[in-house]
């Protein structure tokens, strides 16, 4: 597998450093949050994309996506929801992204949202094609389970509409891994990997010292596939920095994913 991290782990830290990190720890790519809180939003200046560019460049470390916060199934006029997700899909296409992240976010009944979210992605999906773009849905709120998302996104019928599986959420809905692993499958874009203490306690803590069940999550993904820890430190200020965990998390994520005798 290819190891990738989350900037949700790191609030507000330098590009520069978060290439550090990336590199000096093993990890191959690293998943963007955008926000203006954080120094890659949708307000930069080309100058500023290019820097962004530079800096993974020069560090060897691949962009893998950039995590919007557009909320796809939400209720109201698609008009402001399309021109933010064009503007998340033309700064993922500036800064070489293969994709980004969009949350499904209803607040509707679910065939609506359904509805919804398809309509918006598949009018999306074209010009996201025509930059080299994936936008993917989380697995998130309203669709926590892999066969929530899977549902919308085989409706869009778009290759370069996917899902992005958090392993988190489908275990909150009481999904089983090799359940979510199978409707997710055809529509994969990159795994998010996290662990917790309890349902009830979403605390973030380091790999493998939690309840979730990642070696059942990532059995039998293939070797090219991208696992992107989402450490949520942003939301969580109380939790272990993520700097001086992340050499043993990468440990950890590769004896799970070793191939078994």
């Amino acid at each position: 597998m290819k190891l990738a991290f989350s900037t949700l782990g790191v609030p507000g830290t330098p590009v520069a450093e978060v290439v550090r990190l990336a590199a000096g720890n093993g990890y191959q790519g690293v998943e963007l949050r955008v926000h203006p809180e954080e120094p890659v939003h949708l307000g930069l200046s080309s100058l500023e994309r290019a820097d962004v560019v530079e800096a993974f460049k020069a560090g060897g470390v691949e962009i893998l996506a950039l995590a919007g916060y557009v909320r796809v199934a939400a209720e109201g006029d698609d008009e402001p929801v399309l021109a933010e997700l064009s503007e998340l899909v033309k700064l993922a296409r500036d800064l070489g992204a293969s994709y980004v992240r969009v949350f499904p976010g209803g607040d509707q009944e679910q065939a609506e949202a359904d509805a919804t979210a398809a309509r918006r992605l598949g009018s999306a999906a074209p010009a996201a094609a025509d930059m080299g773009v994936s936008i993917l849905l989380e697995t998130h709120d309203s669709h926590r389970a892999g066969l929530d998302v899977a549902r919308v996104v085989a409706t869009v019928g778009h290759p370069r509409v996917g899902a992005i599986w958090d392993v988190l959420h489908t275990w909150l809905a009481g999904e089983e891994p090799a359940a979510g692993r199978a409707v997710l499958a055809p529509h994969l874009g990159y795994v998010q990997v996290k662990d917790v203490a309890s349902a009830e306690d979403l605390t973030p803590l380091p790999l493998g010292s939690g309840v979730l069940p990642l070696a059942e999550c990532l059995d039998e993904l293939g070797p090219d596939t991208w696992v992107c820890w989402e450490y949520e430190k942003r939301w969580h200020p109380g939790a272990a920095e993520l700097p001086g965990l992340l050499a043993a998390g990468r440990e950890h994520l590769l004896r799970l994913g070793a191939p078994k005798q």
